[in-house]
């Protein structure tokens, strides 16, 4: 396996101590993404959220015997949990749609030479079956032969009838 250059450390300029990502970090971080995105769309989530947000709701709310309550009746706790989730949830959903619309840009263009290649292919063999078409034209077919050794046969069996009546077949030559 080659090694990677080394770079020079130059001291006329800051050192970069930016973590970058490698490819299997992004690919991980993309395969979490699309997960979540897709666990968001269930309705296992919602019926979750649903049940948690009502939870949060009954026991928060100002009706029913005194307890310690930890978010009145705006709920703003509440809906600060929900504004993080949701500023947490769109780019993540982005980024799995964005991986998702790369996968089918490369599906679409395989789907576009394979279809190029077999109107290509139908294009060639629509040009073959019409040569043939025209080939055969020219060769003597199943019912043209019988048709001819037909009309063959039913001369040869006039020709002896003619020639006992004493007349010449009709191909003969006059003397």
């Amino acid at each position: 396996m080659a090694e990677r250059p080394r770079t020079v450390e130059r001291l006329d300029q800051p050192r970069d101590t930016r973590r970058r990502l490698s490819r299997t970090d992004t690919d991980r971080f993309g395969r979490f993404a699309e997960a979540f995105a897709r666990f968001m769309g269930t309705a296992r989530f919602l019926l979750w959220m649903t049940v948690f947000i009502l939870a949060w709701v009954a026991w928060n709310g100002p009706w029913g015997p005194e307890r310690p309550r930890w978010d009145a009746y705006p709920f703003i706790f509440l809906t600060l949990i929900l504004s993080l989730q949701a500023s947490y949830a769109a780019p993540l959903i982005l980024l799995a749609q964005n991986r998702q619309e790369s996968r089918d840009r490369v599906q679409y263009e395989r789907d576009r030479r394979a279809d190029a290649q077999s109107h290509a292919d139908m294009e060639f063999l629509a040009r073959e079956v019409a040569g043939l078409r025209l080939g055969l034209g020219e060769v003597a077919t199943r019912d043209f032969i019988r048709g001819e050794l037909r009309e063959l046969l039913e001369s040869l069996e006039e020709a002896p009838e003619a020639d006992d009546a004493g007349e010449a077949p009709p191909d003969a030559p006059v003397p």
